[in-house]
């Protein structure tokens, strides 16, 4: 049965390795005999730019009801300043599809991208899941007296119940279907003594419904802390919304930079999911050939394993590294090739592979 996935560009450097990523894609597809019916759409800040199109009801309903996943690239324009368009796709994939689980795995490939003096490729290896639905990104709050000195501006920190107790068994249920022994949580509930205290009354709830598994709270301060003096320590992390959106950058910056870091957004047990490389749209090097593929491709990657087939997730990870190896990548990890080659570098790995 053919497996439907939605392609969006995005914006400046999304459009060359999100081209790259669907290349990469079409060639295992074809190579393993996978009926994958890729379905390209212009949304992103030119069309926006054209006719105002940020992400029509009827498109998004036909996502939802006909695609296995969402394959998206990074939206942000300078030409759109409001990023209106960016929101309305980004968010209303997130928000529509109840995408509640943002999984961001954090594993270096290369010693000589770990950043930690200490810590070989091997000691960076765990994954981060970020509440994608709740918290301060809701936009819940507003401004008063603006442009005065007695201006008041206010967003709200939303957190639910459903939406704490769903994340972290999640993150539960990762850890014990990978087999690993640890979940950390991050909160500041000695701060934020109301929304954060449900997350560590909700975290020791449900960690006794897996007595296999060693729960432990660490405030995010301190994790960010320890996630730079020992990355070991760690086997997956599960946070709200804000500090997983800064936690998972820090955690790029371990695995070798942010054109390295895929991302996947799910709603376990739910069909349609969103996958997008979390480099953002760079506009400064747009056009110039000098994007690394590699975020995009291990986003391909992720993707796959959604659609059943982790061992081609594997594959491709095990090309990605052999490419950084072999300096076949681009200036950001330590190569000299342009994306297109970076890409082809890749290709070429993966091919062998594929055997």
């Amino acid at each position: 049965m053919s497996q439907r996935i939605a392609v969006l560009p995005g914006d400046g450097i999304g459009v060359e390795v999100t081209r790259e990523a669907v290349a990469l894609l079409e060639l295992v597809a074809q190579r393993r005999g996978l009926d994958l019916d890729l379905w390209h759409l212009d949304y992103g800040a030119d069309r926006f730019l054209r006719d105002g199109t940020t992400l029509p009801t009827q498109a998004f309903e036909e996502i939802r009801d006909t695609c296995a996943a969402i394959l998206l690239g990074a939206l942000g324009d300078p030409r759109v300043p409001s990023n209106d368009h960016a929101r309305d796709i980004l968010f209303g994939f997130r928000f529509g599809l109840d995408l509640y689980a943002n999984i961001r795995p954090v594993r270096c490939l290369d010693d000589r991208l770990s950043p930690l003096k200490d810590h070989a490729a091997k000691a960076i290896d765990f994954t981060v899941f970020r509440e994608n639905t709740e918290g301060v990104y809701v936009n819940v709050g507003g401004q008063v007296r603006r442009n005065t000195p007695d201006e008041i501006a206010i967003n709200e920190d939303i957190n639910t119940r459903k939406g704490v107790e769903r994340i972290i068994r999640a993150a539960f249920e990762h850890a014990r279907a990978t087999g690993k022994k640890r979940v950390h949580m991050a909160d500041k509930s000695n701060a934020m003594k109301h929304a954060h205290e449900l997350w560590l009354r909700v975290f020791r709830l449900v960690s006794t419904e897996y007595p296999d598994i060693t729960a432990k709270h660490l405030y995010v301060d301190a994790l960010c802390l320890l996630m730079v003096r020992d990355p070991t320590l760690f086997d997956v992390i599960v946070t709200n919304n804000l500090f997983g959106d800064i936690v998972t950058d820090l955690g790029a910056a371990l695995q070798g930079g942010l054109g390295m870091a895929g991302s996947a957004n799910v709603h376990p047990g739910r069909r349609c999911a969103m996958f997008e490389p979390v480099h953002g749209s760079a506009p400064d090097i747009a056009g110039q050939d000098r994007a690394n593929p590699f975020a995009a491709a291990l986003t391909v990657g992720m993707m796959l394993t959604h659609l059943g087939h982790p061992d081609l997730e594997a594959l491709i990870e095990d090309g990605v590294r052999e490419c950084i190896r072999a300096h076949a990548c681009t200036a950001d990890v330590g190569g000299t090739l342009g994306t297109r080659a970076a890409a082809e570098a890749l290709r070429a790995r993966v091919t062998a592979l594929l055997g």
